[in-house]
């Protein structure tokens, strides 16, 4: 079974895909349930507060895991073999068995995501202390860009989570140094939090949530301090020109999440950032 788990293994390849296949079906339950989650409690807390009744739907329990997953049309509980990972929708044709409504593509590329996410970390890396805590923040992000894509949220519950895994990662020996991990956390955190005030103090509006901050400090804890300018200038330039070009599509300015662009920016820092910045000093120098 040892060899199952070690670097190029074929069937620890199989395994580890199809596991990443399950956890992203979970994936989607968070990415459709957190949001949800926090806004039904936000609004409790409040009402609580307020000292006014709660509805009856606001009594009754509402989590990851409460209640079974349904078709979101006509509210049927699903079996167990409609909730096979891409198995199901491709059998189904991706739509419900019950109302034949259809079931959006991003279930399946969610699975599918992680799937390969899960499958290449296991035939590059073997499955290993490193591999697995590599799966748990690829995941996190995929899970952070979804949400933040959909409902303009990044909830600290998975940000700060991750951070820590971070910092505990590096402090036993990960990828990143534990003083590089600490200062990058800290240094992306104060990066945005300054461009936060000093936008507002110009302007008056909130250009950024206080969510992006925290991303930031978990992207550069992975990264360090050095890529810190690489991540931001990539996700600024490619936010900004997104955004123009919802500027000339809609006639209008509307706000749009900036943690996907972070996301991406990171990824393509941590895998190509250093070679970026050794070319343009060489150009810049030459």
């Amino acid at each position: 079974m040892a060899e199952w788990l070690i670097q190029g293994s074929i069937i620890g390849t199989i395994l580890a895909t199809i596991i990443g296949a399950v956890i992203g079906s979970f994936g989607n339950v968070v990415i459709v349930r957190l949001p949800q989650q926090l806004q039904r409690q936000w609004r409790r807390d409040c009402k609580l507060l307020l000292e006014q009744p709660l509805a009856e739907p606001e009594q009754q329990a509402f989590n990851i895991a409460v209640p079974r997953s349904h078709c979101p049309n006509c509210q049927t509980t699903l079996s167990w073999y409609d909730n096979i990972p891409l198995v199901s929708q491709l059998l189904l044709g991706s739509r419900c068995r019950h109302c034949k409504a259809p079931i959006a593509a991003r279930y399946a590329i969610i699975e599918a995501l992680s799937a390969a996410l899960f499958g290449a970390l296991a035939w590059y890396q073997g499955v290993n202390l490193d591999s697995i805590c590599f799966a748990i923040v690829g995941f996190g992000l995929l899970l952070l860009f979804m949400i933040d894509a959909e409902h303009q949220l990044l909830p600290d519950v998975l940000t700060l989570g991750l951070l820590w895994l971070v910092l505990w990662w590096s402090a036993i020996g990960g990828p990143i140094a534990p003083e590089q991990a600490i200062i990058g956390a800290v240094a992306g955190y104060l990066s945005l939090w300054s461009v936060y005030w000093l936008f507002k103090a110009l302007t008056g509006k909130d250009g950024l949530g206080f969510g992006d901050f925290k991303l930031l400090a978990l992207i550069t804890a992975m990264t360090g301090i050095t890529l810190l300018p690489v991540t931001i200038i990539l996700s600024s330039v490619v936010g900004a020109l997104f955004g123009g070009l919802l500027l000339i599509k809609n006639g209008r300015s509307q706000p749009i999440p900036f943690g996907p662009f972070l996301i991406v920016a990171g990824i393509i820092s941590y895998f190509y950032g250093q070679p970026m910045l050794t070319a343009y000093w060489q150009w810049l120098l030459s």
